[in-house]
C-alpha cells in the first residue's frame, strides 16, 4: 500500500484521456441536475421538464408543442405526456392555434401562473452564479462544443 492510501479506499485510476474526461464532467452536470429536479419534483409534484413547460408557455402565451418540444430537445410524443399531467392538474391550458386550428396553443391557468412563479429559481440561480465568473467569450467557446456534441449525438435541432 502507497503512502497516503487507505485499505478500503481503491487506488486512482490513471488519465482516462480527454474525451472520457470530458464526459465525466457532462454526467456531473446531468447528476446534478437530475437531482435538483427530484428534489423540485418531491416538493412541488412538478418535474423539471413539467417546470420548464410552465415557463415556457407562461412566457410566451400561444406557444404551439412543436415550439416546446424543440425547446426542450424532446420528442413529441414525450411532450404529449408532459402537457397530459398539467392538463390534468389544470395548470396549463390548451387551445386551437388562432393561425392554424389544426394545431394547439399552450398558455398557463391562474394556478399555472403561480406556481411557475415559486418555482422560478429552481435551478437558474446557481447555474447563473458558474456563469457569472466565467468570462463571455469563453461561454460562447463552451455552447459551441455543447452544440457541436449535441449536433453529432443526434438531439440538435428537435
Amino acid at each position: 500500500m502507497r503512502r497516503g492510501d487507505r485499505a478500503d479506499e481503491p487506488a486512482a485510476l490513471p488519465p482516462l484521456g480527454s474525451d472520457i474526461e470530458f464526459m465525466r464532467l457532462i454526467w456531473a452536470v446531468e447528476h446534478g441536475l437530475e437531482s435538483a429536479s427530484k428534489r423540485l419534483a418531491a416538493a412541488s409534484g412538478v418535474t423539471e421538464p413539467q417546470r420548464l413547460v410552465l415557463h415556457i408557455a407562461g412566457r410566451f402565451p400561444g406557444v404551439s408543442a412543436g415550439q416546446l418540444a424543440r425547446a426542450l430537445h424532446i420528442h413529441p410524443s414525450t411532450l404529449t405526456g408532459v402537457v397530459r399531467r398539467l392538463e390534468r392538474r389544470r395548470l396549463i391550458t390548451r387551445r386551437p392555434d388562432p393561425r392554424d386550428r389544426r394545431r394547439a396553443a399552450f398558455g398557463l391557468t391562474p394556478a399555472g401562473r403561480q406556481l411557475d412563479a415559486s418555482l422560478l429559481g429552481a435551478v437558474e440561480p446557481r447555474i447563473g452564479q458558474a456563469l457569472a465568473d466565467i468570462p463571455q467569450h469563453e461561454i460562447q467557446v463552451v455552447e459551441r462544443v455543447l452544440r457541436g456534441l449535441a449536433e453529432r449525438l443526434g438531439v440538435a435541432g428537435r
